[in-house]
């Protein structure tokens, strides 16, 4: 089973590339969904039908559903316990109830709820594929970078999720309704499957991210950033596709000058995007709306799909396909150590590290990861850092005061090594 997200900058036409590569996946015979976690929920109208939050089949496809997440409803249906906990701790605190209804879908809750979606939808075990018609750039990213977030604070500030939900029913002693078993329960089983969410998207061999833009220039450097975050995070990007060329021979003073911008976009989406597939797709002169249209651009997309039930054949790329390569590795022994991390199309003076106990902080620009460091580097002093074909390289030695026996070696540094992931 695969995951293909498909995100980028608002109105390069992600949506309608996520419907066709979902028709090719299906044209090829595998059981396929496509899935919008985007709050404009527009697949209905490119494929030309409605659209509802569980899995519908497509008229006139047989091995194509579509789903949109409804946040709301799912919400209440898997914690409508947690919901009637927090609207009467807010009712006792003095907030009327109406209010407090509108109030506990917080900040955040579409994420947790599209990711928890995700991860129910993939392990159903009733689809070959899932593509996902993701947010536009900014929500993709707090989407992708939320459970390890959440994890954080839960491990690091608070301690176990046992501990996060001893925390949570303190801090409401003598209200009525304290937390009960229920609540607890569905709190730590929230916990826990968004961390499992984050290991299935995260999962090169599973999950994939497609980058759609248009060649413009303002789109192609937001595509740019995004790809450096996305691999800083640990997600691996693995096509970009060029929507909305210009068709050679179209003629016209004003499109010649267009087409010259798009040919100098494109010179540095070949810069950018080396290693990965690029796909080009040409304007049309016609909206492609419901699923023949989606077919024959599915086709300009992919060539003639193959019959089979194999989503990598369908859509020609595979696991490790990734421009940025793998994610964090270590490697070393006898007590020098290297830590390395994609970060494609870096500039030097946008990047910042720091050392916080055992956790690696990786500023880029204005996005963020806190890494917490496996237990063999815990025991390191930080030594240095380069950059080495597009991955940032950190040097780590052996502490003595940490090592009283001596820095690993042998059989020893191995199997701490093999460890450390």
């Amino acid at each position: 089973m695969r995951i293909a997200l498909h995100t980028g900058k608002g109105g390069v036409g992600k949506t309608t590339i996520s419907a066709a590569t979902a028709v090719a996946c299906a044209v090829g015979g595998a059981r396929t969904l496509l899935v919008s976690t985007d709050p404009a929920h527009s697949i209905g109208d490119v494929l030309g039908t409605r659209v509802h939050g569980d899995p519908t089949p497509v008229p006139g496809l047989p091995n194509l559903s579509a789903a949109q997440v409804d946040t709301r409803g799912r919400f209440e249906q898997s914690w409508g316990h947690i919901r009637s906990y927090l609207v009467g701790v807010l009712s006792a605190r003095g907030m009327a109830e109406v209010q407090a209804e509108e109030l506990v879908v917080l900040p955040g809750a579409e994420e947790i709820v599209a990711l928890l979606e995700l991860r129910r939808l993939a392990s159903s075990g009733e689809f070959d594929a899932i593509v996902v018609d993701c947010a536009p750039t900014g929500e993709t990213l707090r989407l992708l970078a939320l459970p390890e977030t959440i994890g954080f604070y839960a491990q690091r500030l608070l301690g176990t999720p046992q501990r996060v939900l001893r925390t949570i029913a303190a801090s409401f002693t003598g209200l009525p309704g304290a937390p009960n078993a229920t609540v607890r329960d569905a709190l730590g089983e929230l916990l826990s499957e968004l961390m499992a969410a984050r290991a299935l998207l995260a999962d090169p061999s599973v999950t994939g991210v497609r980058l759609v833009l248009t060649p413009e220039r303002m789109v192609v450097a937001e595509a740019r950033r995004l790809f450096t975050a996305l691999s800083l995070h640990g997600f691996a990007v693995e096509a970009v596709t060029v929507n909305r060329l210009l068709p050679p021979g179209v003629g016209g003073d004003f499109l010649r000058r267009q087409r010259e911008g798009q040919r100098e976009a494109m010179t540095q989406v070949e810069e950018s995007f080396q290693g990965l597939p690029i796909r080009r797709v040409l304007t049309k002169p016609d909206e492609p709306i419901g699923v023949t249209q989606l077919a024959d651009l599915a086709i300009d997309m992919f060539g003639d799909v193959p019959g089979s039930r194999d989503p990598l054949a369908t859509l020609g790329t595979g696991p490790g396909a990734a421009g940025a390569g793998p994610a964090m590795e270590v490697s070393g022994a006898d007590g020098w150590y290297q830590l390395s991390l994609p970060l494609p199309l870096v500039d030097r003076g946008d990047l910042a590290l720091s050392r916080s106990g055992t956790d690696l902080v990786v500023t880029v620009g204005d996005v963020r990861r806190r890494i917490a460091l496996p237990s063999v580097l815990q025991r390191c002093t930080t030594e240095g850092a380069s950059f080495t074909g597009g991955r940032l390289v950190i040097d780590f030695a052996a502490d003595p005061a940490l090592w009283p026996a001596g820095p690993v070696t042998g059989v020893a540094g191995a199997a701490a090594l093999a460890g450390a992931g």
